[in-house]
C-alpha cells in the first residue's frame, strides 16, 4: 500500500479513509426486506411443525389411524427441515474478511455510511432469537410426541399382580370346563390341569394336579399334609420362561416343560432336575372336603412363573 496522504472531506489535510463505501461495512448483512421475508417463511414452517407435533400427540392419545399419525409426523419433521434449510440459505451470508489497517480518522460521510449500514441490524438481532426459540419449541413438541408412544408401549405397571393369584382358602379345583374335581377322579399316574372355581383360564393361577403312591412323596417343609392321599398340585408355569409344564413322565415321576426341556421331580417338591429352570414349581396346598372334592388350603407356596426384576431372592 502507498503511504501517500490525501486530503479528507473536512479539508484538514490529515489522513482519512476512503471517501465512499462500495461494499458491506462491518458485519455482513442482508437487505431488510430479504431478512423479513425469510424470517416470515421460517416462522411459518416452524409454526406448521409445532401444530403438527401437537396434532400427533393428540392423535396418538385418541388412537387415530396410523395413516393420520404418519402425515402429522411428516409435517412436523418437514417443517423443521424446511426452516433449517431456509435459515441456512437466506439468513446466512458469506463472511466478508478484510485485512486490518492502521488507524485512519474517518470523515463525516464515512460515519454516516457506517451508521446507515448498521441500522437494520438491530431488527435482525431481535428477530433471530425469536426464531431460535420457535425452533426449540418445535423440536421439543416433536420430541414429546415421539416419546409418548415409547412410554405408553411399555404398558401399565404390573404393581403387585405378579405376586398374587386367584387361589384362596376353600376354592374348588375345577378343570377347563369348570367341573369340580374329586380325588376319586384321579388314578395313580393321571394328571389334570385345574383352575380356581370362577377363574378358568387365569394364566397365573393355572395348576397341574396328579396322583402318586402316597408313600413315595418326600415334600419339603413338612408339606405332606398338603397332598392328601398322594394327590399333589403344582403351578403349571415353568420357573424358567413361564411355559406351561404339560408333560408328565410317570415312570420317573417328572413333570417336563416342552419348551426348553426343564424337568421337575414330583416326589421331591417339584425340584428341577434337568434343564434351565432355576427354582422348583410352587406347590398348591390342597385338601379333600367331606364330599370328596379337592379344595385349596391357600395360595401357592411361592410366586409362580419365571423370575422378574423385583422378585427378590426368595424361592
Amino acid at each position: 500500500m502507498s503511504d501517500e496522504q490525501h486530503e479528507g472531506p473536512s479539508g484538514d489535510g490529515g489522513p482519512a479513509g476512503p471517501t465512499s463505501v462500495e461494499g458491506p461495512v462491518g458485519e455482513p448483512s442482508l437487505p431488510p426486506e430479504v431478512e423479513r421475508r425469510a424470517a416470515r417463511w421460517i416462522g411459518f414452517a416452524l409454526a406448521v411443525s409445532m401444530l403438527a407435533a401437537i396434532g400427533l400427540f393428540v392423535s396418538y392419545v385418541l388412537g387415530n389411524q396410523v395413516q393420520v399419525q404418519g402425515v402429522l409426523l411428516a409435517l412436523a419433521l418437514g417443517g423443521i427441515a424446511m426452516a433449517l434449510i431456509m435459515w441456512a440459505k437466506k439468513l446466512f451470508v458469506p463472511e466478508v474478511v478484510t485485512e486490518e489497517r492502521g488507524d485512519h480518522p474517518a470523515g463525516e460521510r464515512e460515519l454516516e455510511a457506517v451508521a446507515a449500514a448498521a441500522a437494520p441490524g438491530g431488527e435482525a438481532i431481535a428477530r433471530r432469537p425469536f426464531l431460535a426459540r420457535m425452533l426449540g419449541g418445535a423440536a421439543g413438541l416433536l420430541g414429546l410426541s415421539v416419546l409418548l408412544p415409547v412410554v405408553r408401549s411399555l404398558g401399565p405397571s404390573p404393581g403387585r399382580s405378579l405376586f398374587t393369584t386367584d387361589w384362596s382358602r376353600g376354592a374348588l379345583l375345577v378343570d377347563e370346563f369348570s367341573r369340580p374335581l374329586k380325588a376319586s377322579d384321579l388314578e395313580i399316574g393321571s394328571v389334570a390341569t385345574v383352575f380356581p372355581q370362577g377363574f378358568v383360564g387365569s394364566e397365573s393361577s393355572m395348576a397341574i394336579v396328579l396322583r402318586v403312591p402316597q408313600g413315595l412323596l418326600n415334600l419339603p417343609d413338612g408339606r405332606d399334609a398338603d397332598a392328601p392321599d398322594g394327590v399333589v398340585c403344582y403351578s403349571k408355569l415353568c420357573t424358567h420362561a413361564g411355559c406351561p409344564v404339560g408333560l408328565y413322565e410317570k415312570l420317573y415321576y417328572q413333570l417336563q416343560c416342552p419348551c426348553h426341556f426343564s424337568a421337575f421331580d414330583v416326589l421331591n417338591g417339584a425340584e428341577p432336575v434337568f434343564g434351565p429352570a432355576p427354582r422348583p414349581l410352587p406347590q398348591l396346598p390342597i385338601e379333600i372336603d367331606d364330599a370328596g372334592y379337592l379344595r385349596a388350603k391357600g395360595g401357592f407356596t411361592a410366586t409362580p412363573g419365571p423370575g422378574f426384576w423385583n422378585r427378590g431372592s426368595g424361592p
